[in-house]
């Protein structure tokens, strides 16, 4: 320095800054780094705001993660949490997204509606019932509750029909694809049930009893619910503007799954803005028997103009040996959206396809399978077999007790469907809507003394709120009397939930011990029952929840199958969808059961068997063993079936190994 200048006695320390590179300057206005957490079209999907947007989401293609970041996007965009709306086909599924966005964003995600289709029904239902002629206090049949008013209806009608009349379940099933569909009873029966088509008159005939009871008993089935807010939103024009521009941004997940009224109901809603992005995987669509349209993926773009396609191939599940026979089967689809899925998981054992000469050999292997790959350290709980319907798996079930190998199978006894359980819930429905004859017919029948010709006497007295027991014959006092004071006693103005449902429970226990053998199994369901109870404040709030997303499993079911924590699983591939395991085992692939027999003479269902096996594939992450017994027996077609899936046909052979098992 030179002499003459004087030293800086200004300069002050430098202060010490943390650094956090973007990958953007657009990122600077952002808390959440959106290109560092996203692929390239992840983050096309997130960053796209305004218009009709369809995202082909692959299997494992990070579907969850681009709704959940996109929901945080429009929030951090300034666009009003209660203007978003995200419909998922589980309430489990909406919870999981929002509660996701509030952990990576803040508290503003939990104010976006989201719910199931049916369940967002319920609420908008609820507040204009009066416009549809509803009263506010309905209650929701759950499926087994709609089954028994149709055998009520049946039986009224046609006491004495002949034996191959159809049973109510199906019944049932023809009146829900009616109206899911948008397609005439008649037209249903004579193309899905065409050897009913000689009764389709009565069949017409017990549907319109079946709408005029559930009317003037104040009650809907699920598909009702869709119905009724399709009737809304098209009848309503100022309330249809309204909805539709209280909910600017909508989000509809598993697309593919959506049935015509759905797809209806989306149009409607987002009349006002056309901003609507479908998040599906056209190649998962496998739930046409449940109405769900495989059409309204593939005709999203014509019903709204202008649609951005975006495709999400990056798979984060599998490794690239899985992927490469997955794409190799889908391939062969006739219709649907052309997609390649990768991945940058390797691993160096592809998948098998085993050939057994019958299926006692093909569960011996699972069971020796299952034995070395704990020997490997993969836990039992990451290891599944697959079957294409559930009686598909009892030999399976058999050899594993033999090996002494802990399992669970899907498809158990339903928590909504244990006796004791619907019990519970009638009592609770005839107190919030006493117009609910067939939850008054239910309680009524588990006293002692009264049979179905004392209920016609009492239903319409008690109906009537006349709850005195002189306007009754006396032979029924006794009985009538506990239940009586129940109804009379306890009214939601004055008890609370809990309280309320303590009362009845309390109520019910002597019935319970008098009516079930195994009465102290069933009463732990009773205990969960009183614990759900916990999370509502209002009856008409806790009936809904239950009926619309029932809890799964029952505790006595539970029980009965003495499971442990850690097991294998056994699922049906419907049930599976949306679920992953390491090592995942899918048995009975023969030509005639996988795919089925009866989808050889139709192209639409052979094309969802198709879907159905690319479903089941895709489940795994690291080890695919599909195998074949060369020997079975179809007692269905009267066929001896010897031949693998036609979906393995042509297929380059090394993408799998072929494996021969042979008695040692």
């Amino acid at each position: 320095m030179p002499t003459d200048e004087k030293e800086n006695t200004n300069i002050r320390p430098v202060k010490k800054f943390v650094i956090k590179k973007k990958t953007s300057l657009a990122q600077l206005n952002y808390k959440i780094d959106y290109g560092k957490e996203l692929n390239s079209s992840q983050l096309e999907a997130v960053e796209t705001r305004d218009g009709a947007i369809l995202v082909i989401a692959g299997a494992g293609t990070g579907k969850t993660k681009t709704l959940t970041f996109r929901t945080a996007r429009l929030i951090e965009d300034g666009i009003n949490p209660e203007n978003i709306l995200l419909l998922t086909f589980t309430k489990k599924a909406a919870k999981e997204m929002l509660t996701r966005a509030s952990l990576i964003l803040d508290e503003r995600c939990d104010k976006v509606a989201g719910g199931t289709f049916h369940s967002f029904a319920n609420l908008i239902l609820r507040k204009y019932s009066k416009l549809l002629g509803l009263k506010n206090n309905f209650t929701i049949m759950d499926t087994v509750d709609a089954q028994d008013v149709i055998q009520h209806i049946t039986n009224k009608l046609f006491p004495k029909k002949d034996k191959r009349f159809p049973k109510k379940n199906t019944i049932l099933e023809i009146y829900s694809k009616s109206v899911n569909k948008e397609i005439p009873v008649k037209e249903i029966i004579e193309k899905d049930y065409y050897n009913f088509t000689e009764i389709t008159d009565k069949i017409i005939d017990i549907h319109k009893a079946y709408v005029n009871y559930k009317r003037e008993n104040s009650i809907l089935d699920y598909d009702d619910l869709l119905l009724y807010l399709k009737f809304l939103l098209n009848d309503n024009e100022n309330i249809r503007k309204n909805l539709s521009n209280q909910y600017k941004y909508i989000m509809v997940d598993e697309y593919q799954d959506t049935n015509t009224l759905q797809a209806d109901i989306i149009k409607l809603l987002a009349s006002e803005h056309n901003n609507v992005m479908a998040v599906g995987d056209d190649s998962q669509s496998i739930y046409a028997f449940r109405g769900a349209n495989y059409k309204n993926i593939l005709e999203f773009s014509d019903i709204f103009p202008n649609t951005k396609i975006i495709k999400l191939e990056e798979n984060y599940r599998s490794s690239q040996n899985i992927l490469n026979l997955t794409n190799a089967i889908i391939s062969k689809a006739t219709t649907g959206y052309k997609k390649e899925l990768y991945s940058k998981i390797e691993n160096y054992r592809k998948p098998a396809v085993i050939k057994a000469i019958n299926s006692q050999m093909e569960a011996e292997f699972v069971c020796q399978k299952v034995l070395e790959l704990l020997d490997e350290d993969i836990e039992l709980g990451d290891i599944c077999v697959l079957v294409r319907n559930a009686r598909m798996s009892y030999n399976l079930e058999i050899e594993l007790s033999k090996y002494n190998i802990p399992y669970q199978k899907f498809g158990g006894p339903k928590f909504m469907e244990a006796a004791h359980i619907k019990d519970i819930i009638a009592h609770l429905r005839v107190i919030l809507n006493p117009d609910d004859t067939i939850s008054l017919n239910r309680i009524l029948l588990l006293l002692k003394g009264i049979g179905a010709r004392a209920t016609e006497e009492i239903i319409p007295v008690m109906q009537a709120k006349k709850y005195e027991q002189r306007l009754l014959p006396p032979k029924y006092s006794s009985s009538l009397a506990p239940l009586f004071k129940l109804l009379t006693n306890n009214d939601e103005s004055n008890w609370t939930l809990q309280e309320l449902v303590d009362e009845v429970i309390k109520y019910y226990k002597p019935v319970l011990k008098d009516k079930y053998d195994d009465w102290q199994k069933r009463e732990k369901d009773l205990e969960h029952f009183q614990y759900l109870s916990t999370q509502y404040k209002k009856l008409d709030g806790f009936l809904s929840d239950l009926a619309l997303e029932p809890p799964e499993a029952s505790v006595e079911g539970m029980y009965k199958r003495n499971i442990k924590d850690d097991c294998l699983t056994i699922s049906t591939i419907h049930s599976a969808k949306g679920l992953e395991w390491n090592s995942v085992f899918i048995i009975g692939a023969v030509d005639g059961r996988f795919p089925s027999a009866y989808s050889f003479n139709s192209t639409e269902e052979m094309e969802e068997e198709l879907r159905l096996m690319y479903v089941a594939t895709t489940r795994a992450k690291s080890d695919l063993f599909i195998s074949y017994p060369v020997d079975m027996y179809d007692y269905s077609t009267q066929m001896i079936l010897t031949k693998p899936s036609r979906f393995l046909d042509n297929i380059d052979s090394d993408l799998f190994e072929v494996w021969e098992l042979e008695n040692q």
